[in-house]
């Protein structure tokens, strides 16, 4: 999560009893719903991003909001909540290194499968606003341009419905696909109706939309997919959880990643002895799944 970004807010020190019930109970749901650790230090941070849902709600007691957020008949409204304490950093090719190993050692052997009429089944958990997802499938094409008629497929999660508005909309800004190439963005993208999307946009190609499905999806709940996944992407989403959270997702991630399947993870995270039986490290962040059951 990002630092708080009003320096003038109550930091931990100072809450009155009644802002520390307020952050208590704000953190205690955001742990509830999505699994998420706030600490103390963090309730600027919180009160700052609460304030904005108080405005779209016309509520002017935070204490309110938060007695509301108790009501079993809100759920709607604790999922904005997670949505407005989640920080959705992303960017395409984000820690290219991953995606280096997906296109020349990963793919060949994927696509080969699907040319001899195999699935091929890759995961972006924690997809945000879809620059992840994007990534993989223009990797996918540069390794196998006649994907979409192949059984190939990526799935793209999120448990922020805002998020993954913007993800399917494919659409953004100059700034965010400036890091692309060239050549990728001529192959990749094109300008969308200036009048829809505004003339600094860029928009995502039918090509890249076609080979993924955007699903609203707790990492915390069940997960519906009957099918394993050759390729799991869940990057800089764990360290919002703690140990105990983490380490039981690492076993999930493993009975959904088929053996010599492959899981990434963000730059700071790492799987725990435990769930190093059902993966070993393969390079930076890199894990492949092994035949351990």
């Amino acid at each position: 999560m990002n630092a708080p970004t009003a320096l003038n807010l109550p930091q931990p020190q100072t809450l009155d009893p009644q802002a520390l019930r307020d952050f208590e109970t704000l953190a205690r749901i955001a742990r509830e719903e999505a699994g998420l650790v706030i600490p103390p230090e963090k309730a600027a941070m919180v009160f700052s991003r609460v304030s904005k849902r108080l405005r779209a709600l016309g509520i002017s007691d935070r204490s309110v909001y938060c007695k509301m957020l108790e009501s079993r008949d809100e759920t709607a409204e604790r999922r904005q909540l997670v949505s407005a304490l989640t920080t959705n950093v992303t960017s395409f090719f984000r820690e290219p290194h991953h995606f280096d190993t997906l296109k020349e050692a990963i793919l060949p052997e994927l696509t080969g499968r699907a040319r001899a009429g195999e699935r091929v089944r890759i995961w972006s958990a924690g997809c945000s606003t879809g620059p992840e997802p994007y990534s993989i499938a223009m990797a996918v094409f540069e390794k196998c341009p006649e994907a979409l008629d192949l059984d190939i497929k990526i799935l793209a999660t999120d448990i922020d419905p805002a998020a993954l508005a913007t993800a399917r909309s494919g659409s953004y800004s100059s700034s965010q696909v400036s890091a692309i190439s060239e050549d990728r963005r001529r192959l990749f993208f094109r300008k969308p109706d200036a009048s829809t999307h505004g003339s600094e946009c860029a928009q995502v190609s039918d090509r890249l939309t076609g080979l993924i499905s955007f699903r609203e999806l707790n990492l915390l709940a069940s997960w519906p997919m009957k099918f394993k996944f050759d390729v799991i992407f869940c990057r800089n989403v764990v360290i919002y959880f703690d140990r105990e959270t983490q380490n039981a997702l690492w076993p999930r991630f493993a009975q959904a990643c088929r053996p010599g399947g492959y899981l990434f993870v963000g730059h700071s995270e790492r799987l725990d002895d435990d769930s190093l039986p059902h993966f070993r490290s393969v390079g930076t962040t890199t894990y492949q799944r092994t035949n351990t059951n």
